[in-house]
């Protein structure tokens, strides 16, 4: 029998060492002295402890040419694997900017392209820590190749595994699209940018002169182009809340959300929620406090926070069992749909679809945005993206009209005309075409011009208007609403409802796939 020589396990501890420290001390400082960390400091704080498997840290590139020969550092610069977030099986790909500053050559892309196809095989979401300098232009078209294959393998898992990229570094050219096909990005502000063209580019053909962090960085990304969902000051709690996101997110397609035990009950009077809503129409309240009183210690995670701020979508649990809440934000822009609004609503909608995730959505909203700039925008494409994504959607809904309710916003906003499961009212509601005033001023027109007193007419048949046809209970004697509700019953209401539709099954035609309004 023989046995491993001591002289290759010695030389094997040195050369897992050199892996793990990387070939130049110096390039670690420098990372530091950037206020980032090294990836695999950003690998420790992702990962459990003591639950990282790495993958191909031996691995070389074997390109040739403006000097590569002689340079030839163990993972060829980007650091892959899985581990464990919460005790469940996460696999990853961390750029080291340390090597080549990260940038991405043949062998780094294989190494890429063959944890992604892990991923997908196993069931298990994908985290990449991007922080890289684009393709590795020493190796020329075969860099550009590898970026293809990731793009090719993003679009694959799409809907299958949760895909989650976390901006830490730079991020430009095609190696943008990658995290623009995965379902969430966090960017961590002021070291972390994202664009296709890079600001000495944007000055040679525009004139215009721009910094990296004005025009990709991630306050621009979180509130002007929405392509960040999360945004962090520092990359120890942007990772913590990557980890909190995992723990709301199923391991794949085929399987639903862990279940967390609570201490919430789950008939819990939530008697606030009889004051929140303001009577008079026009008057604000915050939407964010109605989710707070409903879900499980009052606690969610909200995903676009800062951009299209008049729709609400986020992650919380309900009873224990993780849920979706779409919902529309009376404190900006009166809650109205506008592009923005229906684009980030209707991808929410999608994603929670994609992952069985029940959606919870609550309604108080005057119409869609009236305006020219809307209209040749796009609004009636982008509005048909939130139908689409709504109508298309197989998981348990549940909608909940708290206030406003008025025209096509309605329909689109999971109504009981386009699938909603279940939809309920508060005793505050009002569904209807329109505003009483506006409808008024339609019907009434003749009557209201030809009348002594034109405005004392039209407040009298403003009112009869309101009487006959926006009453609280109009909807729900027509069955559009399956129940009046009081509010401080919400919590409890939607739980009954949650439970008995855990088992629902819903199939669609078949067929390839739709083509959604894009």
């Amino acid at each position: 029998m023989t046995s491993t020589p001591p002289d290759r396990l010695a030389e094997l501890k040195k050369l897992k060492e050199l892996v793990h420290d990387g070939p130049d001390p110096q390039a670690t400082q420098r990372q530091h002295a950037k206020g980032k960390l090294t990836a695999r400091e950003r690998i420790e704080l992702l990962l459990d402890k003591a639950s990282l498997n790495e993958v191909e840290p031996l691995r070389r590139h074997r390109a040739t040419g403006f000097g590569l020969e002689a340079k030839k550092p163990y993972t060829d610069g980007v650091i892959t694997g899985w581990g464990t977030v919460h005790g469940r099986t996460v696999f990853f790909y961390a750029h080291d900017f340390r090597i080549f500053g990260g940038a991405l050559g043949e062998a780094h892309a294989q190494k890429i392209h063959k944890i992604m196809d892990m991923a997908i095989a196993a069931g298990a979401p994908l985290v990449s820590l991007n922080d890289g300098a684009g393709a590795r232009i020493q190796e020329g078209v075969t860099a550009l190749a590898g970026y293809g294959g990731i793009f090719q393998r993003n679009t694959k898992a799409s809907g299958v595994i949760p895909q989650i990229s976390v901006m830490l570094g730079p991020c430009a050219g095609g190696a943008a699209y990658s995290p623009a096909l995965t379902d969430f990005v966090f960017m961590v502000r002021d070291t972390s940018q994202m664009f296709i063209t890079g600001p000495d580019v944007v000055a040679a053909v525009t004139g215009e002169e721009v910094t990296q962090n004005c025009l990709g960085g991630a306050d621009v990304h979180a509130e002007v182009s929405g392509v960040a969902h999360f945004v962090h000051d520092d990359e120890e709690s942007c990772l913590e809340d990557v980890r909190y996101l995992l723990s709301l997110l199923p391991q794949n397609n085929r399987e639903t959300p862990p279940e967390q035990p609570t201490d919430d009950p789950e008939d819990r009077f939530c008697a606030d929620l009889r004051e929140l809503v303001p009577a008079d129409g026009n008057r604000p309240y915050d939407m964010r406090s109605v989710i707070e009183a409903i879900v499980d210690d009052g606690q969610y995670m909200e995903v676009h926070e800062r951009w299209a701020t008049n729709v609400i979508v986020a992650l919380a649990r309900l009873d224990g069992q993780v849920v979706g809440f779409v919902a529309n934000q009376p404190q900006s822009l009166a809650g109205v749909l506008n592009i923005q609004a229906s684009e980030k609503a209707a991808r929410f909608v999608q994603m929670c679809d994609a992952f069985n995730i029940p959606l919870i959505t609550l309604l108080d909203v005057p119409g869609f945005l009236p305006g020219v700039d809307q209209e040749h925008g796009g609004i009636i494409r982008h509005g048909a993206k939130l139908l689409y994504a709504y109508c298309d959607a197989t998981v348990p809904r549940i909608s909940l009209v708290l206030r406003k309710a008025y025209g096509g916003a309605y329909i689109v906003m999971d109504s009981r005309s386009v699938g909603a499961d279940l939809a309920y009212a508060w005793p505050t509601n009002e569904i209807a075409v329109m505003g009483a005033e506006g409808a008024a001023n339609v019907i009434f027109r003749r009557q209201i011009a030809a009348a002594p007193d034109a405005e004392a007419a039209r407040a009298e048949l403003v009112e009869s208007y309101r009487t006959e046809l926006m009453h609280p209970y109009y909807a729900a004697e027509r069955g559009l609403v399956d129940d009046v509700i009081d509010p401080a019953e919400t919590r409890a209401v939607l739980v009954r409802s949650l439970r008995m539709l855990r088992s629902k099954h819903a199939s669609l035609p078949a067929r390839k796939h739709g083509n959604p309004p894009q």
